[in-house]
């Protein structure tokens, strides 16, 4: 197992057992059924504070990302997933966006950035996309309205591109929200774990 590709999921759903979870669950399936090894974390359960806009982190050059001076976990789960191969970045739709968990994460990535005061925009430090990445996301709407009309893949895909990671297959579940406890359904969860095979299979 020690030459197996390591796959991290980072979840943004506030429901254990929900929709996005089962499909998360059903890609490390596929991801161990192929030899890799998973590991799961549930931004609920991780302490991650507010970006605060200090930009401290962006203020110096080079191609690691840069130190944060706010004392959370959020250092830890970024070193998780730079000792990875792959990620699986998930996040049910609220009020038309990510979770405020997942935007919570999303807005620490600016250490990926340079911004030095002075400069009119960022530069990502690193065009480099050595890692794989899944994206999943669900809605209430119909998944042809939600890629559309919602920006939840957009920020998912960005973040992926920060992390170092190219995304290689989306799964966006529609109608999620019509019972308290829904199934992800069998054609979704037969995708899932196809791409959770393809993150170890792919290079």
């Amino acid at each position: 197992m020690d030459g197996a590709v390591k796959v991290v999921a980072i979840v943004g759903s506030y429901v254990r057992g929900g929709v996005v979870d089962q499909v998360v669950d059903e890609v490390l399936a596929g991801v161990v059924a192929a030899g890799g090894r998973a590991e799961k974390l549930y931004l609920l359960d991780t302490h991650v504070e507010f970006c605060t806009n200090c930009r401290l982190c962006t203020q110096e050059p080079g191609r690691a990302r840069g130190i944060c001076p706010i004392a959370d976990e959020m250092s830890r789960v970024l070193d998780l997933v730079e000792g990875c191969q792959a990620l699986v970045l998930a996040s049910p739709t609220n009020f038309g966006s990510v979770t405020a968990v997942t935007k919570r994460f999303v807005e620490r990535l600016v250490c990926y950035a340079y911004w030095p005061w002075g400069t009119p925009a960022p530069k990502t430090r690193s065009q480099e996309r050595p890692r794989r990445a899944v994206l999943v996301a669900s809605s209430a709407a119909p998944a042809f309205m939600a890629r559309l009309f919602t920006p939840v893949l957009k920020t998912l895909r960005q973040s992926a591109d920060l992390l170092g990671a190219r995304c290689v297959g989306t799964v966006f579940v529609g109608f999620a929200a019509r019972q308290e406890r829904q199934g992800a359904g069998k054609r979704t969860l037969t995708r899932a774990r196809f791409l959770g095979e393809k993150l170890v299979l792919e290079r």
